[in-house]
């Protein structure tokens, strides 16, 4: 049986986590100064070759292999940063004191490089009108809210906006049917709602697959 979560909640920040959020406070900073080189190199682009307009002049990207893991640690905005970075803290330190930090950071990739795939491969099926990067590290953040829904399901969360408390089973069940809604309809248009999911989906699987062989919780 899991462990209450509170009690593997230790004084400090795990490393893994620290070490994420320190890679993503250097890499918004890199972004903010040198916004057209990031997002040309670092951001997530699609097949083919696009330009956008940026603060900093024009990006003109080319989908590369390393962007899908890169393309996790850039943010948009200090508010993006901060709820995704919070959300992790929040959640991810948890998780990494259950498992491993070799554990925690395969899975955590498998998350972020997942939901670049599947991000890519909606953009086929949902194009939006004007194609633009995607950045953010909400795959992987979506992946450890499911990891924490799973081994922890009766945990109480709190729902930001509205605050409505709820179980941690039922709370992933909703965020999960909103990002599947809003990816479909193209509701809240300019966020990567396919990438959540991705991160959602190739993060069960290796959930399951755990769960199956008896070593989630070990």
């Amino acid at each position: 049986m899991a462990r209450n979560p509170l009690a593997l909640v230790a004084d400090n920040t795990p490393p893994v986590i620290l070490w994420l959020l320190i890679a993503n406070g250097v890499a918004f900073l890199l972004k903010t100064y040198a916004q057209s080189f990031v997002l040309e190199h670092f951001a997530l682009w699609p097949l083919g070759n696009y330009r956008i307009q940026t603060g900093h002049g024009v990006a003109q990207g080319l989908f590369e292999p390393w962007q899908l893991i890169t393309y996790g640690f850039l943010h948009a905005s200090i508010l993006h940063l901060f709820l995704n970075m919070f959300v992790l803290w929040m959640f991810g330190r948890v998780i990494e004191k259950t498992w491993s930090q070799w554990r925690f950071i395969f899975f955590y990739a498998v998350c972020i490089i997942g939901g670049g795939l599947t991000q890519l491969v909606s953009l086929y099926f949902f194009s939006p009108g004007e194609i633009e990067p995607t950045i953010g590290a909400s795959a992987g953040v979506f992946g450890v809210l499911l990891a924490f829904g799973v081994m922890f399901p009766n945990v109480w969360v709190m729902l930001a906006l509205p605050p409505i408390p709820m179980k941690a089973k039922w709370f992933v069940l909703v965020i999960g049917a909103l990002e599947l809604f809003y990816g479909v309809t193209g509701t809240e248009s300019g966020i990567a709602h396919f990438a959540h999911l991705g991160g959602i989906a190739f993060g069960g699987v290796i959930l399951l697959y755990w769960w199956r062989t008896g070593r989630l919780l070990n």
